[in-house]
């Protein structure tokens, strides 16, 4: 009797192994998930994801209104913050050198100006240009419908508004640059898009390179485009970039905030009116009307970030190429010191 009964307990042991073992190699009921972080050292520890609010349209919205990330993150044992609104790439940065912020998006241009002076964040994630003819613009060289400049060429002598060291000087430079107008024939003047705007309605600048939603609103006032970044050889691409000390030790983290980004565009690019308008449908931040749809059209044809490789070192080069070429950055630009190598997990 007693002999059964110990042999029945030792059946039962090794049937409840047997299980768990085969549960946490199938990765159910989360178990297994944690296991394979610990494992790898690759899970959050507590880790903090510092994010700026991402405003009333997009991915990031969806993602907060929802607490996406929240969800995602505390399966790993981490957590998000969403921090203030800024007015600018640069203002951004100093909430990232702040501590204020720790993951940000933006063009490659502005970060070349950060890293000229600081090496604590890195890109990891790149979005492709947009090709498709249909898709809306989203910048523009744009004059006061009144103005005698009718071609880039017309700008010997003019000011043009730009914000400095980010893509709007970028594009400005390039698109000179394709026009073969010395640059230091045309004066850049340095403004962040609000002033800009300003500036430009005031008349103050003869043009300006307005950027993602400063550009509709110009149009909508009657603002006429010379050129458009999609007219040049732009190779400043949409980034991710975080801070170095996240992206060492906590991968992990990042890894789950570029899967929700990813996930969250492509599904903006099959339902783009769930993602307008997410908090408020009316105010400053809400938009209608033709807004509205040229809105929804332009999250239809979003690219979808991709993980950044040692191949956008090119980008990299070409962008920093300009800016070095007209005194914007002081010297050469390593690739390898601005692109972190994420890797998808395995």
């Amino acid at each position: 009797m007693w002999t059964s009964r110990r042999r029945t307990r030792a059946a039962v042991a090794v049937a409840v192994l047997s299980v768990a073992a085969l549960t946490a190699a199938c990765g159910g009921t989360g178990t297994g998930k944690t296991t394979a972080a610990a494992a790898t050292g690759s899970g959050g520890g507590g880790a903090v994801l510092k994010i700026k609010d991402p405003g009333n349209a997009g991915p990031l919205a969806v993602a907060k209104k929802e607490g996406i990330l929240e969800k995602r993150l505390a399966e790993i044992g981490a957590k998000v913050e969403w921090g203030g609104s800024y007015a600018s790439f640069t203002a951004t940065i100093d909430a990232v050198r702040s501590g204020s912020v720790n993951v940000l998006e933006g063009a490659i241009s502005p970060v070349l100006g950060y890293l000229a002076n600081s090496g604590d964040i890195k890109i990891f994630a790149f979005t492709d240009p947009v090709t498709d003819p249909a898709a809306p613009q989203t910048d523009g060289l744009v004059v006061r419908p009144d103005s005698p400049v009718k071609s880039v060429k017309d700008l010997v002598g003019k000011q043009v508004a730009v914000n400095k060291g980010g893509r709007g000087e970028y594009l400005l430079l390039l698109a000179l640059q394709e026009a073969g107008i010395p640059a230091d024939q045309v004066k850049r003047v340095y403004l962040n898009p609000d002033q800009g705007a300003s500036a430009f309605a005031t008349g103050k600048v003869d043009a300006w390179w307005a950027i993602v939603r400063a550009y509709p609103e110009a149009v909508a006032k009657g603002a006429r485009v010379l050129v458009h970044g999609r007219d040049l050889p732009d190779k400043d691409l949409n980034m991710q970039a975080a801070r170095v000390e996240l992206l060492k030790e906590h991968p992990e983290v990042v890894r789950v905030y570029l899967k929700v980004l990813q996930e969250l565009t492509a599904e903006a690019r099959q339902n783009p009116e769930r993602f307008q308008n997410v908090f408020l449908d009316q105010g400053p931040t809400a938009v209608s009307g033709p807004r509205l749809a040229e809105e929804v059209a332009k999250a239809r044809y979003a690219a979808v970030p991709r993980f950044a490789t040692t191949a956008d070192g090119a980008f990299v080069t070409d962008v920093a190429g300009i800016f070095q070429k007209y005194g914007v950055l002081p010297g050469t630009v390593n690739p390898g010191d601005v692109i972190f190598d994420l890797k998808p997990a395995a």
